[in-house]
């Protein structure tokens, strides 16, 4: 038997059949594409002390921890500014650091947790080097209203919610994992039901185009399609809600098709001789091309898009994923603050200048903490929390005012009005959310929740995306849209980000089956 070292720094094992195995994917291999015990006549596993992509891992790792949790976060403290030196810079600081060793712990994990992962790299760039940086600089990108023991204590509850996050985390590990021969059957892709899933997203980006004037738009600036979608009476005013729904119709189901479409032709043979197949793909690329691209799109979009085609077309590299989260810490300090070019049109558009690296980081979207600074103020003022009427408003998102008349509104937009803010399309973090309707307790239980849950999904994507598994296993597909999608959740607000998850949600359960034979198409 030939032994072949797999790309997730495991050694892979051959077994009679002469299929690959990686013993460390498997979590006890129930289910398809899940990994059983090292077998075989004659295979002899390489010791993983010898092998020298561990190795490389290894030397690696040291830098990598030292340099997310202590240089980076030191290097931004010496940098000269303005900012005041008190217990806000130094909780922040602590934050920066946590959030720097966990992002290490999980780009050095065995296995690829996606949701996770991109939990920590938002925490790490828009929640803690960012903000860093504008309390060294004292400058922000949206004006902090209250005095600095708010922004302290908004700090303190971000920390609080990261703890949280975490300790969901070990609870998920305490819970036994599936046992080989549980009669599991994964969710997979009901070949017909696609078919309907490929008509719908044509003719909803079709629709968008045609009512937004044509495909000459999506090319020239996201202010212009603003500006298209308000003209055709798509857009309600004080509310990004029924834009982002209209949008979403148009985008959602053609990148979910096109999706499936490339892991059906990554993982069979047939499919890639099909000319029917592939030529349906193709004019799934070229309708994303169109209403998908980066240039009418807003940047965690797209972001969204290439991380989920990128997982999905590489489902089992390890190499990807470190280097996905990796390079996501360059791309957010180096690149992302200055790829709103096509946000204004020619005229509108002021390019970025400034005198100090750190200076893109205070000017541009990196507003959370701020934000969530605001919000305690808010509530403080005498508004009082609203014990989940902001959350029933974000999941009731398509109930019209009409019928709802005190349908609350974005979490944004109402802190940015009390605080007279011209331009209310601000953001609003989940730890936002989470305490205008519940308080400090609620917040810390909902972001166990969360992390409890990342926990568990990342250990089914572990088991499930492996080389044996089917393509149409709906887990390969799902998680990497759900962890590309993270961010904008992550960042809010809410009712703002919940029309694309409701469309989606539908696209997949549209193309959801649980029998075997009715996806025998996709093999």
């Amino acid at each position: 038997m030939e032994r072949r070292t797999d790309r997730s720094d495991t050694t892979v094992q051959a077994d009679p059949a002469g299929a690959a195995r990686t013993p460390g994917d498997g979590d006890g291999g129930d289910g398809p594409g899940g990994s059983g015990a090292p077998g075989g006549s004659g295979a002899q596993a390489v010791p993983r002390s010898f092998s020298p992509r561990a190795l490389l891992s290894r030397a690696l790792s040291v830098p990598l921890v030292l340099g997310l949790s202590v240089f980076m976060p030191l290097l931004v403290l010496v940098q000269p500014g303005d900012g005041v030196r008190d217990a806000a810079l130094w909780v922040q600081l602590a934050l920066t650091m946590y959030a720097g060793a966990r992002l290490s712990v999980v780009i050095l994990s065995r296995h690829r947790r996606l949701l996770s992962g991109s939990f920590w790299l938002f925490v790490y760039m828009a929640m803690g080097v960012a903000p860093l940086a504008q309390a060294v600089l004292g400058r922000t990108p949206t004006p902090v209203v209250g005095p600095r023991s708010d922004l302290t204590e908004a700090v303190s509850l971000v920390l609080i919610g990261c703890v949280a996050f975490d300790v969901g985390t070990l609870l998920a590990r305490q819970r036994p994992g599936g046992r080989r021969g549980d009669p599991v059957r994964p969710a997979l892709v009901h070949r017909r039901r696609l078919y309907a899933l490929t008509v719908v997203a044509f003719a909803g980006s079709a629709l968008l185009v045609v009512r937004l004037g044509g495909p000459a738009v999506f090319f020239t600036s996201r202010q212009e399609i603003i500006a298209s979608v308000q003209d055709a009476g798509l857009s309600q005013a004080g509310s990004q809600a029924g834009q982002a729904m209209v949008r979403g119709l148009g985008t959602v189901p053609a990148l979910i098709a096109w999706l499936v479409y490339t892991r059906w032709l990554v993982t069979s043979r047939r499919a890639r001789r099909s000319t029917a197949v592939i030529a349906v793909w193709v004019a799934l690329a070229a309708v994303n091309a169109v209403v998908n691209n980066p240039i009418s799109n807003p940047r965690y979009w797209f972001l969204t898009v290439l991380f989920s085609m990128l997982f999905t077309v590489f489902p089992t590299s390890a190499a990807l994923y470190r280097t996905a989260l990796s390079l996501g810490v360059v791309v957010a300090l180096v690149v992302f603050p200055f790829a709103d070019r096509f946000r204004y049109d020619s005229a509108n558009y002021h390019p970025l200048q400034t005198t100090s690296p750190l200076e893109p980081l205070a000017l541009k979207d990196y507003d959370q903490v701020g934000m969530f600074a605001n919000t305690v103020t808010y509530v403080d003022s005498g508004r009082g929390h609203t014990y989940g009427r902001q959350l029933a408003g974000a999941v009731l998102f398509a109930v019209p005012r009409s019928v709802w008349p005190g349908k609350p509104l974005d979490t944004g937009v109402l802190i940015g009005q009390w605080m007279g803010a011209v331009n209310t399309n601000l953001s609003s973090p989940v730890w936002a959310e989470l305490w205008i309707d519940f308080g400090p307790v609620g917040m810390a239980a909902g972001f166990a929740g969360l992390g409890y849950a990342a926990a568990r999904v990342d250990r089914r994507y572990a088991r499930r995306a492996v080389r044996r598994a089917p393509p149409g296993s709906l887990v390969s597909l799902v998680v990497p849209l759900v962890a590309g999608y993270s961010f904008i959740l992550l960042r809010g607000p809410l009712l703002q980000a919940t029309g694309r998850v409701a469309i989606a949600v539908c696209c997949v359960a549209l193309v959801t089956t649980f029998r075997q034979d009715r996806a025998r198409g996709l093999r």
